[in-house]
């Protein structure tokens, strides 16, 4: 019996700022300004591991991706974009109707769910590509939700996982800048004890079955409002990516 990792103080803050998702100036305002940037890595790890020329048409065709965390659906849409074939999970039951409906608005077709990931893997479903962005500092068992995206994957297939550090910089960055000074997100959005390093995160992927492959930074710059890819400073948000053998 698959181990339930979904903490339910963390999906009520979530359904709470369903409406939203879509708002580029409301609550979701900091995904939105991150979105490019983790575009950037989730295409370029997805076209090399696979072979995929990015400048062609449909270059994801073929290719069954899981966004699991998928809120009202700021990375589905995109992957659908691409040709793949999208499921977008969520364990917060108002971000469907939001993505769903959007999805609709925007000509696509993107199979939205209610579930869990390990739902997901019980049910034997399988996916060459699991995005699993932002979530693991929300769930209440990191490791065996890990371990559930690592089943859900097929052989062969990657993982793509982002977090928060744990450090003063990204308490500084995450909870005082974000939700206290700038008010990008209400009070109490991230618990900054649930951050992850990155060697822990590492630990944990690789105990799950993955293996860990890359990770960048992505870093906030201040002046020209943008976020980019790093190689060494993975001090506040970073991303990685893992295959299972």
């Amino acid at each position: 019996m698959a181990v339930d990792t979904v903490d339910p103080s963390e999906v009520a803050k979530f359904e709470a700022m369903a409406a939203e998702w879509w708002n580029p100036n409301g609550k979701f305002k900091p995904l939105h300004m991150l979105n490019p940037c983790r575009l950037d890595y989730i295409c370029a790890q997805i076209a090399a591991e696979f072979g995929r020329d990015l400048a062609g048409a449909l270059p994801f065709k073929g290719l069954r991706i899981l966004d699991i965390g998928c809120g009202g659906g700021l990375l589905s849409e995109p992957m659908a974009r691409l040709g793949a074939e999208v499921v977008g999970a969520d364990a917060a039951a108002r971000n469907i109707p939001v993505a769903k409906v959007h999805a609709e608005q925007s000509g696509l077709t993107i199979d939205y769910r209610h579930t869990t990931a390990e739902a997901l893997a019980e049910a034997g479903e399988r996916f060459d590509v699991v995005l699993n962005m932002e979530v693991v500092e929300h769930v209440a068992d990191p490791q065996a939700y890990l371990t559930a995206c690592q089943e859900l994957l097929k052989p062969g297939g990657l993982m793509i996982c982002s977090t928060l550090n744990r450090n003063p910089k990204s308490f500084m960055m995450a909870i005082v800048g974000a939700e206290w000074v700038m008010r990008w997100l209400p009070k109490g959005t991230h618990d900054w004890a649930k951050f992850i390093t990155p060697d822990e995160l590492y630990a944990l992927i690789g105990k799950a079955g993955l293996r860990p492959v890359d990770r960048k930074g992505m870093v906030f710059n201040p002046v020209t409002w943008r976020w980019s890819l790093s190689d060494r400073d993975l001090s506040c948000n970073y991303v990685t990516a893992s295959i299972k053998a």
